[in-house]
């Protein structure tokens, strides 16, 4: 393979001189925790000549790990964005974290990201990280190929992998390559389209040798060759005729029915390698360049024009209208607040005026940057498929659409999680009470799954994130970055409230002060959805019986009066209310009215509807050797988990279940000290399931007490 060492140093409108958008390639490298995903990116910079070194994650020195907390633990946090350069080949690249408390950064990146290059553990295969991940990108339509990496683990197993793809991820995979060898023994990757074997030397610098495919692997190498051509047949129309008919399929033929397959999601190419020995890693470049899309390759954006309210596209093209979105948003020390934008079409200079068709407002688009993880290398313009970095745009957050103020249009928003736990923050002192709110404010604009809020009857300010690793994070970035000291409460479960039983509910609010009064006037039909449909409003006036500019506040009451519900003041969930009669006053009625009415009538209606209480499910899955099985179960089942499956992978044992977050405090402590260190866990959340009878009985004396 030849060696493609280019740097990219002159740039215009965020790609490399000479780059066409057809040779563009925006994808993230997206796994469960520890498959690999940096140390992946980290060789493709080194190959690609954007890097002169290889970081290392467990030393720390890793380029695309560059805040503080990801080089001391060892672990991605943030997701991280650079670009290289490949066989003349534009490659813009997202590196995502894999633990599950930090998922916002993979939705948001996919949700702008044109392909995927997924990473698995060739000994642990489909973990279940990897599975929210391919849910995520399955969601966004995003085409992927797979590298199997630590092909030079004990125990490693590519075909193993490949097969748990199928069994767990419902997928399409197909094999491109064979590892020939595995574990120490690991010393080439067989192109099973090509016909040809890969050597790798020892000496990370030399080059791979080609050779003819072993002679121990060229009956199964032929069988998965007659399998790939078989799959690429069956979805692609124009190599099926070839194959019926019998005729020689040549390898540029296979390649080009095989990219067709794999942009249309029905066909996923699976590669392997070790990409901390740097075997492997370059294939994979080819292999997006070969096999994953450009923005031309992408179907036109779909968006709302907010002038007529209808569905709109736009085409990757420069000569399009300029259109944006905004995935991310980072406050920088030395340049202050940056916005990552997506562009899907049009071309935007440096210091131009644009509309945040999402808030409607213009705003003046200052500097443009071109992010290399932390580092910034200013550009003047960027075009079609660019993804920079914007200074300057004060009121633009993560989702919002930015367009030609001339030519408005507002893309689908991204869509992150609700928070799952809590914990109270208190400043230790008068001038942290201050620094304490400007921080909250700042990492709140930066995470869109990190909330906060004051509790009046407390008098702590409560934060909330997606788990315990997500708020140390948090704390540990406030006190760092923001100087605040701070004293941290224990972690409490997010409690959720929802109804069992539909009810029709009235809300007057009728309110006279001696000049004009008040009048608002409201039934509602209040009733249970399917568990995780959220909050619908649904409008059924006929008649003018209430004007429509008096809707949207009913609406809005309805949902403040859901923030708190009657058991123990936690949200209520999964509720739809229709409003479906009313009056109104033609001189005292006013938005507050019906607002205030609105509210009225589901505080009353909660009543009537048998509430209960809702808690976080979280799906558990832990590795254990054999011997601690025993030991391991019995404590999950007085945590109240419910056991799924239980498998054997290698040498050790996988369970599977589901466990009540309130149960999982401290888990990675016991975990530990029962296994002897030597098991392992991750864990997402599930669901919001109904809290036993008893035990939400105590949660609310304790809440009102």
């Amino acid at each position: 393979m030849a060696n493609n060492r280019a740097c990219l140093i002159e740039k215009e409108g965020g790609k490399a001189q000479g780059v066409t958008l057809e040779r563009v390639r925006n994808i993230g490298v997206i796994a469960h925790i520890d498959a690999g995903k940096t140390t992946v990116t980290e060789i493709m910079l080194h190959h690609t000549g954007r890097t002169y070194k290889v970081g290392q994650v467990d030393d720390g020195t890793a380029v695309m790990d560059w805040m503080e907390q990801e080089r001391e633990r060892g672990i991605t946090i943030t997701a991280a964005a650079t670009n290289c350069e490949w066989q003349g080949h534009q490659i813009n690249i997202i590196d995502t974290p894999g633990h599950v408390d930090f998922t916002a950064e993979v939705e948001r990146s996919l949700r702008v990201l044109d392909g995927g290059v997924v990473v698995f553990d060739a000994l642990c295969g489909v973990e279940p990280q990897s599975e929210t991940v391919w849910r995520q990108a399955d969601k966004y339509r995003v085409p992927r190929i797979c590298f199997v990496n630590k092909m030079d683990r004990v125990g490693a197993d590519f075909l193993g992998t490949v097969k748990s793809i199928v069994d767990r991820l419902a997928a399409n995979p197909v094999a491109i390559q064979l590892p020939v060898g595995a574990e120490a023994a690991f010393e080439g990757v067989i192109d099973i389209i090509g016909n040809k074997a890969w050597f790798f030397a020892d000496d990370k610098e030399q080059e791979s040798v080609e050779g003819p495919v072993p002679e121990k692997y060229k009956e199964l190498t032929a069988r998965l060759r007659e399998q790939l051509v078989e799959k690429v047949a069956d979805s692609d129309e124009s190599l099926m005729s070839a194959y019926v008919e019998g005729r020689e399929i040549t390898v540029p033929e296979l390649k080009a029915a095989l990219r067709r397959a794999t942009l249309s999601t029905r066909l996923v190419p699976v590669l392997c390698g070790s990409a901390l020995r740097d075997k492997g890693v370059q294939f994979v470049l080819d292999a997006i360049v070969d096999y994953l899309p450009s923005p031309l390759d992408m179907p036109p954006v779909i968006g709302i024009d907010p002038k007529t309210e209808k569905e709109t596209s736009r085409e990757a093209s420069d000569k399009a209208p300029f259109s944006a979105l905004a995935f991310k948003v980072v406050s920088d020390p030395f340049i202050g607040r940056l916005v990552y934008l997506r562009v899907y079409s049009g071309r935007v200079r440096s210091g131009a005026q644009i509309y945040n068709s999402t808030r409607e407002h213009k705003e003046r688009l200052g500097r443009l940057v071109q992010m290399h993880a932390n580092r910034r290398e200013e550009i003047g313009e960027v075009g079609t498929g660019g993804i920079v970095a914007a200074v300057g745009l004060k009121n633009t957050f993560t989702g919002d659409t930015l367009s030609d103020p001339t030519r408005p249009v507002i893309l689908e928003a991204i869509k992150f999680p609700q928070p799952v736990i809590s914990v109270a923050i208190e400043p230790r002192t008068k001038a942290d009470q201050d620094k304490l709110g400007e921080s909250l404010t700042k990492l709140a604009d930066e995470d869109p799954t990190f909330k906060t809020h004051y509790d009046e009857e407390t008098g702590q300010t409560i934060i909330s994130g997606m788990g315990e690793l997500h708020l140390d994070i948090i704390v540990d970035r406030m006190m760092r970055e923001y100087g605040v000291d701070a004293k941290v409460g224990r972690p409490q479960v997010a409690y959720k409230e929802t109804i069992t039983v539909p009810v029709r509910t009235e809300g007057r609010f009728i309110k006279q002060t001696g000049g004009r009064g008040q009048y608002g006037h409201v039934w509602l039909e209040i009733e249970p959805v399917e568990r995780g449909k959220g909050f619908e409003f649904v409008n059924k006036i006929q008649g003018g019986v209430i004007p429509r500019q008096f809707i949207s506040p009913v609406q809005q009451g309805v949902r403040e009066a859901l923030e708190s519900g009657i058991l123990a003041g936690y949200q209520v969930i999964d509720v739809r209310a229709t409003l479906v009669d009313g009056s109104y006053h033609d001189v005292d009625s006013s938005d507050i009215a019906f607002k205030m009415a609105g509210a009225m009538a589901v505080r009353e209606g909660l009543k009537e509807a048998k509430p209960i209480l809702l808690e976080p499910i979280m799906k558990l899955e832990v590795s254990t050797p054999k011997e601690f099985l025993g030991d391991i179960m019995s404590d999950l089942n007085a945590r109240r988990a419910r056991v799924e499956a239980i498998e054997l992978r290698a040498w050790t044992h996988i369970i599977r279940c589901y466990i009540p977050l309130a149960e999982t405090f401290g888990y990675a402590t016991d975990l530990r000290s029962v296994s002897q260190g030597r098991a392992t866990y991750s864990m997402e959340f599930y669901c919001y399931q109904e809290v036993p009878k008893e035990m939400a009985k105590d949660i609310v004396m304790r809440i009102r007490s």
